[in-house]
């Protein structure tokens, strides 16, 4: 009997590893026996497929059968093979042809009847598809999802019977064609609900704008949460290449993938008992965390000073590269993570509705050991420090109504477009070339940021960030140049009394 070559992919990362699955039938004992880094998962398909071939009225050769997973050093994990190993013993036994195979790629899960199961980690596998410009099969369920790569061929099928139908010439198979309306937006938050706050909303505004992170230190109860909660109403649409990234990378998570949100820019709120794995990713398969399931989206800490030090801490190298490397003893994978994070904690070690200067009956200890938690590398990264004061009962009372999320989004894209047009990225991505010569400051004004700079000892890092934020200021107003009143409220969000005395003010 001749030997079947079928192709299909297994996940490696972000990436969909060619598999060719090679299925030799010969005499001998009856046997089935799959080689080629098999996991659990994978030496178990040897009896669904033996139940489903059966059960789909076809033969099941009472010979000797060998699987190769080729290549044999990327191990192979899932059901997701057992579709294209149903389809190869078919073509071995030749009780279906095997000359236009090489033409499809095949993933699924069977069950014993023959049903085709949806598996995920659908998206980077229809990507490499289209690349290697071969037509995918899968899951009727999968379809919808393989089907956001607008170039590819899909064939949607329920049963292993369809298919054979289908390449029998019995029953063809039209392509599938979806039908599904995607979410443009969420319509269930507006900026229009929240009252007063008119400094904090006009830095989100800009956090939005440039693609800045934003911390948010104030009493308990006066709508930082809310805030944080609306900042994907005001940000610009993602981009097709961007929702793509974001929806493989929740393609291949344990979450799960909603096809229909999937152009929405993804909204992460972790607890603050989730450790450093956990935000980072990593494990025995080495799955995204957190910041990378928040790619071209939000990440938001809420209580940040009640996560663990350490945990912040893995924070750093993501918020400066933009990606994650995970190395394990058998696995290394790398994900992307360029995530704008928002942060909120409260004035007070014991949450008391207090700012530390007034009615705080907190000691200098309890103060020291809280604000310790927050290192100056990891302060240094972000870029907009702003207090959430209490409301006045007046505003909470208030009937009157912000602006919506619609207005001020309409500023944040005209903004961006003005940033894209010039630099081809957002303010926050401006290397130390690009500041040099998009973020020009007169004699007068770098005066002041110098002095601003030893009153404060600003590192590096931060003088850097205070001149994309001038930018981003300046480019909401429409400016080319970087004037002293951009600059002042640039410098306006880096720093916050946290001290009762003056005279132990830290700079944020």
């Amino acid at each position: 009997m001749p030997l079947a070559i079928i192709y299909s992919r297994t996940n490696n990362g972000i990436d969909a590893a060619l598999v060719c699955v090679e299925v030799d039938i010969a005499n001998g004992l009856p046997s089935l026996s799959i080689v080629g880094l098999p996991e659990a998962a994978v030496k178990e398909s040897k009896d669904r497929v033996r139940a489903a071939i059966i059960n789909s009225r076809f033969e099941f050769p009472a010979k000797r059968i060998t699987v190769n997973l080729a290549p044999a050093d990327i191990p192979k994990d899932g059901g997701r093979l057992d579709l294209p190993i149903a389809i190869g013993i078919l073509a071995a036994s030749e009780q279906i042809p095997m000359e236009t195979l090489d033409r499809f790629e095949f993933i699924g899960e069977l069950s014993l009847g023959g049903q085709v199961r949806p598996v995920k980690g659908v998206l980077p596998t229809a990507y490499a598809a289209n690349q290697a410009r071969r037509t995918l099969v899968v899951a009727m369920d999968n379809a919808d999802e393989a089907s956001l790569i607008k170039a590819l061929n899909v064939i949607a099928i329920q049963h292993l019977g369809q298919f054979t139908a289908h390449i029998l010439g019995i029953e063809v198979i039209s392509s599938f064609q979806s039908t599904l309306k995607t979410k443009s937006s969420d319509n269930s938050v507006d900026m229009r609900d929240v009252k007063g706050q008119h400094h904090a909303k006009r830095a989100l505004e800009i956090a939005a704008a440039g693609g800045h992170n934003m911390l948010m230190v104030g009493p308990p109860g006066t709508g930082k949460t809310m805030l944080a909660s609306r900042l994907a109403t005001i940000m610009p649409p993602m981009t097709e290449q961007e929702a793509l990234e974001s929806a493989t990378i929740a393609s291949i998570s344990n979450q799960g993938f909603d096809v229909e949100k999937w152009s929405l820019r993804p909204i992460r709120a972790p607890h603050h008992t989730a450790s450093g794995v956990a935000l980072v990713g990593g494990g025995a398969k080495v799955k995204p965390g957190e910041i990378s399931l928040a790619h071209n989206g939000v990440l938001f800490l809420d209580e940040l000073m009640e996560f663990d030090r350490k945990v912040l801490e893995v924070l750093r190298e993501p918020l400066e590269n933009g990606a994650i490397s995970i190395s394990r003893a058998a696995r290394q994978a790398t994900y992307p993570a360029k995530f704008q994070l928002i942060c909120a904690f409260n004035f007070c070690p014991q949450g008391l509705s207090c700012d530390l200067q007034q009615d705080c009956q907190c000691s200098q200890e309890q103060k020291r050991r809280y604000l310790s938690k927050l290192s100056a590398p990891f302060l240094d990264r972000i870029d907009l420090h702003i207090e959430v004061p209490r409301l006045p009962r007046q505003d909470l009372q208030s009937a009157e109504s912000g602006e919506t999320s619609e207005s001020v989004r309409e500023r944040v894209i005209a903004a961006r477009t003005r940033q894209i047009q010039r630099q081809h990225k957002n303010n926050r991505s401006l290397t130390n070339q690009d500041i040099e010569r998009v973020c020009i400051l007169n004699d007068s004004d770098s005066q002041l940021l110098a002095h601003a700079m030893d009153k404060f000892r600003f590192s590096a890092r931060t003088y850097h960030r205070i001149l994309k934020v001038a930018r981003t200021i300046a480019d909401l107003d429409e400016s080319a140049e970087i004037n002293t009143q951009y600059l002042m409220e640039a410098l306006s969000y880096r720093s916050l009394p946290l001290f009762e005395n003056p005279t132990q003010q830290v700079a944020l």
